[in-house]
């Protein structure tokens, strides 16, 4: 199979009288971009094989913030920069021209990376492949394919299949952020107003999370849209607790009474959020226990740890392409779109506008207390369950008190400190399941178990230190 790789230079400044075209070097976002597409590059194994630039200076500098952010990466002791080919016949902007430029390739290029301009690039793609997206950013890169047996000069029209594209927004959160939904102004939102605009604000992040998530090149964009279709789970669960409840005048002695339509929806719909977020549980574990071994490597041998890195990536491999899969399903579209139609039905805007602060207080001091009781109970018998459960009760409170944030400010942030101990609890307990896990896979040896073993004890003496902490907690003052 033949690999070539289309990419368009990063941002670049604005050209000017006194600067060339072929001279404008990249912006400070420009340098970003190309930094943010380093990794996904490597990953697609697009900078194994050969890697012409254009003669341009924004081009070469893209590949120079490449090169930056894989000091390692060499081939025959040459670095990316040092085997490079500068050419500046790939300084077009016509598709055809490139077109003539890649028949020219000797037959043993199998793999090869061009770094060029629009639109140029976009031309030669659509040429290639009917699947080539219709535009193609700064920074952005095509992965297409084609027939080993196909010879560069014999390129077929719309002979190519297109594998990968990404844009430098889909692999770095923080670039991503430049862009994402604005959130709503709820400084004078009376209740049910904040709490329509919060969902409607979170169902537009989650949808613009999603390329992010199905690249899988940046944990963080997982992380924001689990927190997203959680928040508005518990949103919602808040809204059923707090809800009118409907009228018993005239029910039948033993019989159930109906629900309100709106709040009947709603219970579905929570129902499917709450599976989407639980989709994503393993995955984002995963990632939390990889950026530990980064920051604290564990005690164990070299060898070990190593096994255990690639043990745990293969692991986050599985559980990303799962989950583009899931992403990617026709069905999921649809119930996402299903969610969006409810939050703009009437029916559910007049239910919002009947919800009363009376009811929400009384609510909320229900929680606190049932919450406070479960905490008395704790004791050195008590199983990790309850500890975790104790963790949901926080959050449940959190979100509850965050339908009248100006009165429950204080409030908040002294359940900050709760949240982040029981939140660490968690992820202990988390670090022992996937450890566990990985000590009695097929062929691991004996020793490396025993080192498992102490390592999970180790843990355990953390968790204990938790516990005795979480345990001491003064009641919620509220």
């Amino acid at each position: 199979m033949r690999h070539l790789f289309l990419m368009r230079h990063a941002k670049a400044k604005q050209g000017s009288d006194d600067m060339a075209d072929h001279d404008r070097p990249l912006r400070k976002r420009g340098r970003r971009e190309a930094a943010a597409m380093a990794l996904p590059l490597q990953q697609w194994q697009a900078l194994e094989g050969e890697v012409h630039v254009s003669g341009a200076t924004r081009t070469r500098e893209t590949l120079d913030e490449i090169a930056a952010q894989l000091p390692e990466l060499s081939l025959n002791e040459l670095s990316l920069n040092e085997r490079a080919f500068v050419d500046e016949a790939l300084y077009t902007f016509d598709g055809q021209v490139l077109l003539a430029w890649l028949k020219a390739l000797p037959d043993e290029t199998e793999r090869v990376l061009v770094i060029g301009h629009n639109p140029a690039l976009l031309e030669l793609a659509y040429w290639l492949c009917t699947e080539a997206p219709t535009s193609l950013p700064t920074g952005g890169a095509l992965h297409l394919t084609l027939p080993v047996t196909t010879p560069w000069l014999g390129l077929p029209h719309h002979g190519a299949r297109l594998v990968a594209s990404l844009i430098p927004e889909e692999a770095s959160h923080a670039l991503f952020q430049r862009q994402e939904p604005e959130p709503p102004d709820l400084v004078k939102a009376d209740v049910g107003h904040r709490i329509l605009e919060l969902l409607s604000h979170q169902y537009r992040m989650v949808r613009a999370l999603e390329p992010g998530v199905i690249a899988g090149v940046d944990p963080e964009f997982l992380h924001q849209y689990r927190v997203n279709l959680r928040r508005s789970r518990a949103i919602g669960e808040s809204v059923l607790a707090t809800a009118r409840k409907p009228a018993t005048k005239g029910k039948t002695p033993g019989k159930k009474a109906p629900e309100n339509d709106e709040i009947s929806g709603l219970k579905k719909r929570l129902k499917r959020l709450k599976q989407r977020a639980q989709a994503t549980s393993d995955l984002r574990d995963l990632d939390v226990f990889l950026e530990s071994l980064d920051r604290a490597p564990p005690p164990l041998s070299p060898r070990t740890l190593r096994s255990l890195q690639r043990w745990l990536h293969a692991r986050n491999r599985e559980q990303h392409e799962r989950l583009r899969q899931q992403l990617g399903d026709p069905g999921y579209a649809e119930e996402m779109l299903a969610w969006q139609r409810f939050l703009d039905a009437e029916e559910f805007r007049q239910a919002l506008g009947q919800l009363s602060p009376k009811r929400i207080e009384k609510v909320l001091a229900e929680r606190i207390a049932r919450h406070d009781r479960d905490l008395t109970t704790l004791s050195r018998k008590s199983g990790d369950e309850a500890f975790h459960d104790l963790r949901k009760s926080v959050k449940r409170i959190r979100y509850l008190a965050e339908m009248q944030p100006k009165r429950h400010c204080d409030f908040l942030a002294g359940l900050k400190r709760r949240q982040t101990l029981l939140g660490d609890f968690q992820d202990l307990c988390t670090r022992q399941v996937w450890i566990e896990a990985f000590a009695h896979r097929a062929g691991i040896t004996r020793e490396r178990q025993q080192e498992c073993a102490a390592w999970r004890a180790a843990l355990e003496k953390e968790k204990w230190a938790l516990r005795r902490k979480v345990m001491a907690l003064a009641p919620l003052a509220y």
